[in-house]
């Protein structure tokens, strides 16, 4: 007589959904009762001006989006590539086409929008997925390449632009420069919303007959970029420029010849490059050894993970006890290194993984509003784009090497990935250290204070 061995996926407990949407709630509609400064605020929170919040809802809207649009080619894009017969190589290959790009064209993007205008280069990235959506929808296999460089420029204009946009905005209106802080924290709450938001509505574009299905998501992407070229045309003004001369020669003083912007640099590339790496390995660290997970499922308990760290950012930076944004920095990227370490060299069972991994996203949320308050902090806002962009190259050209290591030559494991990427967050937070030590001599509206 035969023995049936049953198996079970692996799904993340129902009320996890609850307690993370609770905690958020909770999180915001408190702040400002408990808050000891009057610029400190939240979503309930209407002690500004009409202008401002104007200014700002009118940013989230367009920024919110704009993630949106990123997360519905994220959804079902590894699905499509299996469709087209690719191999595990070719997709590796694949992802390490678009660093590529990213990393040979993306990087000059943010200098350029410097430049000409970052309302321009926001105005190509609804351009870009305007034109991928209309390509795949008359095309199908061939498109795949073209669509990936298209979409992993836009992606870097989606880095670099947008939060460079609403700083120059925010200074060229006039409002405080005290309440960039919270426009920071909530572009990290809407993207993570917007993503999750994303995923739901290409879920329910495709249906049950994912074949047929697949190709909702690029009219979907059409119509919200057709939404996004009109209201960015007819809602937003142009920044300044400047010439090529005065650019050049102030970022070469301004950005090579500070040592703390080169810290910032340091701890933005250690980040971004932990993010790339973690979207890169988490799914294959969780069905290691042939374990069954429901991944569609634990993607919005990461999210919101995120969505929570981003709310700790004012309770921390201007709550009831202030702290200083370079010691909340340093530990939080301790956290991070020993949530890598902890992965690279003891595989968990999948509860305490997925635990580690909302630890992660959740310091993440924390971490990237505080370092674009301490890009506001040191770094003049008509080189700020460029800054960004320039943090942005040592990350690809990491994640670029490994996919090529890994998935091609298969010279490196996935613990090796992690362990280097524990190392560069371990130095970041001695970057924030270091940092903190040699003081602060911060820009406001491009000069020094």
């Amino acid at each position: 007589m035969g023995v049936v061995i049953e198996s079970s996926i692996w799904e993340p407990n129902p009320s996890l959904y609850i307690f993370i949407f609770l905690c958020c709630f909770f999180s915001i509609f408190l702040l400002p009762y408990s808050s000891n400064k009057t610029t400190s605020s939240s979503l309930f929170d209407h002690g500004f001006s009409s202008s401002f919040l104007r200014f700002q809802r009118n940013f989230l809207f367009v920024f919110s989006l704009a993630s949106a649009m990123e997360g519905l080619w994220s959804v079902f894009g590894e699905y499509e590539l299996v469709n087209y017969g690719a191999s595990k190589e070719q997709m590796m290959l694949f992802l390490g086409v678009g660093y590529a790009a990213s990393l040979f064209v993306g990087t000059f993007l943010g200098m350029l929008s410097d430049f000409i205008g970052q309302k321009k280069v926001c105005l190509v990235f609804f351009i870009l997925h305007f034109i991928v959506g209309i390509w795949k929808r008359i095309t199908t296999h061939s498109s795949a390449w073209v669509a990936n460089i298209c979409l992993s420029l836009a992606s870097s204009i989606f880095t670099v632009n947008f939060e460079t946009w609403a700083v120059v905005e925010h200074e060229k209106q006039g409002h405080r420069q005290d309440t960039l802080s919270d426009t920071f924290w909530l572009m990290t709450f809407f993207e993570s919303a917007s993503l999750v938001g994303s995923q739901v509505l290409a879920n329910w574009l495709v249906g049950s007959n994912v074949e047929k299905g697949i190709a909702s998501p690029y009219t979907a992407s059409i119509f919200l970029a057709i939404i996004g070229i009109i209201f960015i045309t007819r809602g937003w003004t142009e920044n300044s420029t400047l010439t090529f001369k005065e650019y050049r020669t102030s970022f070469k003083t301004c950005i090579f010849g500070d040592k703390r912007i080169w810290l910032l640099i340091c701890a933005q590339a250690c980040i971004q490059f932990s993010i790339g790496v973690f979207w890169v390995l988490w799914a294959p660290t969780l069905v290691a050894d042939g374990r069954e997970v429901h991944l569609g499922l634990i993607y919005p308990c990461l999210l919101g993970a995120r969505m929570l760290g981003s709310t700790v950012f004012p309770w921390l930076i201007s709550g009831p006890s202030s702290f200083r944004t370079e010691d909340c920095l340093v530990y939080a990227f301790i956290v991070l290194g020993f949530v890598f370490s902890i992965t690279a060299y003891d595989y968990q069972e999948i509860g305490v993984l997925v635990t580690l991994f909302c630890l992660f996203h959740a310091c993440v949320g924390f971490i990237l509003p505080s370092l674009a308050r301490l890009r506001t902090m040191y770094v003049p806002n008509e080189l700020r784009g460029g800054m960004i962009s320039l943090s942005l190259a040592p990350a690809n050209a990491a994640i670029l090497l490994f996919l090529l290591q890994r998935g091609y030559y298969q010279n490196v494991e996935n613990a090796v990935m992690l362990s280097f990427t524990a190392l560069g967050l371990f130095i970041a937070a001695w970057c924030m250290h270091i940092l903190k030590r040699w003081g602060k001599q911060p820009y406001q509206n491009g000069r020094k204070l």
